[in-house]
């Protein structure tokens, strides 16, 4: 269906599963090792007090220039709190993801990728951190050039042991990689990012998944190093630092966080990081288009960062909506399009759901009647071949069996999800995944605010449900998301119960091997782009919110009372 969205708040429906997930903090566009969480959200942390009885840390804390500890807004901002949902224990960030593509599907604008240069230890993470929090979009990939070290051989672990490895010269990283990963995440495509162990100088098993930016931003000692990694960057940013600042801090990482010995730190900064930077880093100075003094303090530097970033983000705007619901006029429907032969069963069921006087039990009733006719018949479009059994009296059956790798069913929610349980009850141990799409009441555009993908998604047919289809918005987004996790279009099923001619040939038009499957196609839409003659909201109904918010006074209460979290 097309979502509705408010500005404070979201169904609490809709987010049932963010507020159940398991207690992760994936940050800035990063997800989670299951699936992927784009609408950023944080854990409350108690903060346990720190002493300052002259630790090693605060010690070398002392060596270090002061910064200001007060927050202050980059003047471009036009919004004064962030978009939130807050409850007891977590902070949710609502703004969604507005279209990354054209009326055709395909990728209009690429995201911004901002490059952060500098020694090691001179503050780039600080300055990229500054950004984002400056910048105030969620949609912000923080990518480290760190995670990107080659896998050692047996022999350079034990030159790495000895603090004998050169990790700062260019042969220490793993360039290749970088580049096609920096170029797939450029593309809107969802990537995989190697963890990094600092203390055994290996990869981790799991590599974390990443996807969905409108703002990257790649920091590393390297990051100039590469022509390709160059020809990438929209902007070049190089943090200087002075080198005993530098070396106070390598310090203190190196022993408090990666587990080092004083000795070898000195002995690896004397023998590699100093003139590493003075070979190959320091030169590249001069192809960063700032570069900032004093890192993360020098806010002037990053208000006229966050400045022309906004700007550019402005100028890649574009309004998909709008140009469907003025496309494809009076053309006739596609041939990817399979509608359930409208027997009088069928007629009856939606006369029933569409009758505005359907009481709630009926309607569910009656519409999870045609979600298993709808669902069953979908099914009959998946690749089979033939096969041989035997029967129990010992005769040979020639029947068929499903070709493909494995089924993934994908609902948009929140109405999406209502046709679960039909696909559940029909295809046993399918996967299931969620995607949450709602409108922008200001932009009327369709913005994505969650999703949680299975792992492996792109060698599967795959079910996309949605409850009704009306301009197609909705829906192109939900399969341009599945494209970029690489799902093959022609594996792609987008059913629903009722769609729009405007929302059939929307999503026929930009992606032409999808195959469209519904109950039943209705002429027109009206001023607010409902279905018409239509159904009604489907998820109201269904859930019994018409025009009420599902949040309950308790739940809205403790949503404005929480304390801001930092």
């Amino acid at each position: 269906m097309e979502h509705r969205a408010c500005p404070n708040y979201i169904s609490h429906n809709a987010f049932l599963d963010v507020l159940t997930a398991d207690c992760r903090v994936p940050l800035h566009g990063e997800s989670d090792l299951s699936g992927e969480l784009f609408v950023r959200w944080e854990c409350r942390r108690k903060n346990s007090s720190r002493s300052n009885s002259g630790s090693g840390e605060d010690s070398l804390d002392r060596l270090l220039p002061a910064v200001s500890t007060s927050r202050r807004k980059s003047s471009t901002l036009g919004k004064t709190e962030h978009p939130l949902l807050r409850t007891g224990t977590r902070t949710i960030y609502t703004a969604g993801r507005p279209p990354w593509y054209n009326e055709h599907g395909a990728q209009f604008k690429e995201a911004f990728v901002i490059g952060l240069c500098g020694g090691s230890a001179s503050g780039k993470t600080s300055v990229a951190n500054k950004i984002i929090e400056a910048l105030d979009v969620p949609w912000v990939v923080l990518l480290s050039m760190d995670s990107f070290y080659k896998v050692l051989s047996p022999e350079e672990q034990a030159l790495a042991a000895r603090n004998d490895y050169n990790f700062d010269h260019p042969g220490a990283f793993d360039f290749e990689l970088l580049v096609t990963t920096l170029q797939k995440l450029k593309q809107g495509k969802s990537v995989k990012i190697p963890v990094y162990d600092f203390t055994t100088h290996g990869r981790q098993k799991d590599w974390k998944n990443v996807y969905g930016a409108s703002v990257i931003i790649f920091e590393g000692i390297l990051s100039f190093a590469d022509k390709e990694l160059l020809q990438l960057m929209d902007m070049k940013i190089f943090v200087d630092t002075d080198s005993d600042i530098r070396l106070v801090r390598r310090l203190r990482r190196d022993i408090t966080e990666r587990g080092r010995d004083i000795e070898g730190v000195i002995k690896q900064y004397n023998k590699f990081v100093k003139p590493a930077f003075e070979q190959y880093i320091e030169p590249t100075m001069r192809l960063a288009d700032i570069v900032v003094p004093r890192g993360g303090g020098n806010m002037v530097a990053i208000d006229l960062i966050v400045q022309h970033v906004h700007s550019q983000l402005e100028e890649r705007e574009i309004s998909v909506r709008a140009l469907l619901a003025t496309a494809h006029q009076s053309q006739p429907l596609p041939q990817t399009l399979s509608v359930l032969e409208s027997t009088p069963q069928v007629r009856g069921l939606h006369t029933i759901i569409r009758n505005k006087d359907t009481s709630r039990d009926e309607f569910i009733f009656y519409s999870k009647r045609l979600m298993r006719l709808l669902i069953e018949y979908a099914l009959s479009f998946l690749p089979s071949k033939a096969c041989f059994i035997q029967t129990p009296q010992g005769q040979e059956y020639e029947g068929r069996r499903f070709s493909g790798k494995g089924i993934t069913g994908v609902s948009v929610l929140r109405a999406g999800e209502t046709m679960e349980p039909a696909l559940r009850a029909v295809c046993k141990d399918v996967r299931i995944g969620k995607i949450l799409i709602q409108t922008n009441l200001d932009s009327g555009e369709p913005e994505l605010h969650y999703l949680r993908l299975p792992r492996d998604i792109s060698e599967d047919h795959v079910i996309l449900m949605d409850s009704t289809v009306s301009t197609g918005a909705a829906a192109m987004m939900a399969v341009r998301v599945l494209l970029d996790h690489d799902v093959q279009e022609d594996k792609v099923l987008l059913v629903s119960l009722l769609m729009a001619e405007l929302g059939v040939h929307s999503v026929a038009y930009a992606f032409p091997r999808v195959k469209i499957i519904t109950t039943a196609v209705d002429k027109s839409l009206d001023d607010l782009l409902h279905v018409i003659p239509g159904i009604g909201d489907f998820g109201d109904r269904y859930f019994g919110t018409d025009g009420i918010s599902s949040w309950s006074d308790k739940e809205q209460q403790e949503a404005h009372s929480c304390s801001p979290e930092v």
